[in-house]
């Protein structure tokens, strides 16, 4: 009986040695894949379908970052060497795997007077980390209505002035106060538990919402959840900006509607606190407020469902602030328009547009001028 025992016991042993040495060879294993994806940059392994696409993107870019990427941006406008912000941003996160630290705004300094100096190039760089595409491509999806060329009016009713620079607004009209902090990812718990994919900015009923940028609405209405809420795509298509909760009864501007094309800084609807009712028209939220969100889309599997990217908007909206879109009350109405109006390349965003939804790029007709309009 003895001998039977320590025959079991052995047998035991046995199979405990042999089932920490599998898991040892299985971390092992990953270890040395992740090890595999991040040697040469430090960076996190990117998260892509295998159709090519990207399937997800933590847009951790810091509101110092922004400003620092941005003046150089600005700054070198017209010169030799025009540096272009997003890919300073993309240097930085290939270089601390998408982290943005103390040290992030010192990386793109660096990166910057190098490349201005001419000791590299923004593709040898490209050739010598391996996930800089990735964040490229990634940034650019997020920011890439922000910066360009536009003419703006500098006073009221009168001419354009061509400028380079920020032509995204922040979604609250300038005079208008607000209050916020970085709520993405705080649970909620109507209709399921969930969590927040989107930036509320506490204020006023009535407070004019602002597009942030050009595009066109493709969704206005009722839903459960946001209210009255409207729904604006980019004209690349990359982006999808989500207003909601809107104000009770006059939601939104006059006569806007689903088609409509907007202009970055136009008054587009008035802060509320509807939602959460599936019967329309109804102040559920308890605190008045516009829930901002953004939604990256690389393929159209991805707008609605399980594979919604949405990014926080924190720093995003704090690095808007630079650029508020003034505006006065129509008289005699609850409207509120823009004082100053701006337009942009229409015939490149009816370009973007076309691209989009054919999925074949167009090439331009050699010596053709491009057009602008309003």
């Amino acid at each position: 009986m003895e001998a039977y025992y320590s025959s079991r016991r052995k047998d035991r042993c046995s199979r405990i040695k042999a089932a920490i040495i599998l898991e040892l060879a299985l971390l092992f294993a990953v270890g040395f894949i992740y090890a595999d994806g991040i040697w040469d940059s430090g960076n996190a392994i990117p998260a892509v379908s295998r159709d090519g696409y990207i399937k997800w993107v933590d847009f951790n870019v810091s509101y110092e970052a922004l400003c620092r990427a941005y003046e150089y941006d600005i700054d070198t406008y017209g010169a030799e060497i025009h540096l272009d912000w997003i890919d300073l941003l993309a240097y930085a996160a290939s270089k601390n795997g998408g982290d943005f630290g103390v040290d992030a705004t010192e990386d793109i300094h660096t990166f910057a007077e190098r490349l201005l100096s001419g000791e590299t190039t923004v593709e040898k760089t490209a050739e010598d980390m391996k996930y800089f595409s990735y964040y490229r491509e990634a940034y650019e999806a997020v920011l890439g209505g922000f910066v360009g060329e536009y003419e703006i009016q500098e006073t009221e009713g009168g001419p354009f002035v061509k400028k380079y620079g920020l032509k995204a607004f922040l979604p609250i009209a300038k005079g208008f106060e607000y209050s916020d902090y970085d709520d993405f990812g705080v649970s909620r718990s109507y209709g399921y538990r969930r969590q927040h994919l989107g930036h509320d900015m506490m204020g006023q009923v009535g407070t004019p919402v602002i597009a942030a940028e050009s595009g066109y609405v493709e969704a206005l209405g009722w839903n459960q959840y946001g209210g009255w809420r409207i729904g604006i795509r980019s004209f690349d298509g990359k982006r999808y900006y989500y207003y909601a909760h809107l104000r009770q009864n006059y939601p939104y501007r006059d006569s806007l509607k689903e088609g409509d094309v907007v202009t970055a800084g136009d008054v587009i609807g008035y802060m509320g606190h509807t939602g959460y009712s599936q019967k329309e028209n109804v102040n559920n939220i308890e605190e008045v407020h516009l829930h901002f969100g953004l939604q990256l889309i690389f393929d159209e599997s991805q707008k609605e469902g399980n594979n919604e990217i949405w990014v926080d908007c924190y720093n995003l909206t704090r690095f808007l602030y630079k650029n508020r879109s003034e505006v006065h009350k129509v008289q005699g109405t609850k409207e509120w328009v823009r004082t100053y109006d701006m337009r942009e390349n229409r015939a490149e965003q009816e370009k973007m547009k076309r691209e989009r939804e054919s999925g074949v790029p167009e090439t331009e007709t050699e010596g053709q001028e491009p057009e602008t309009g309003v």
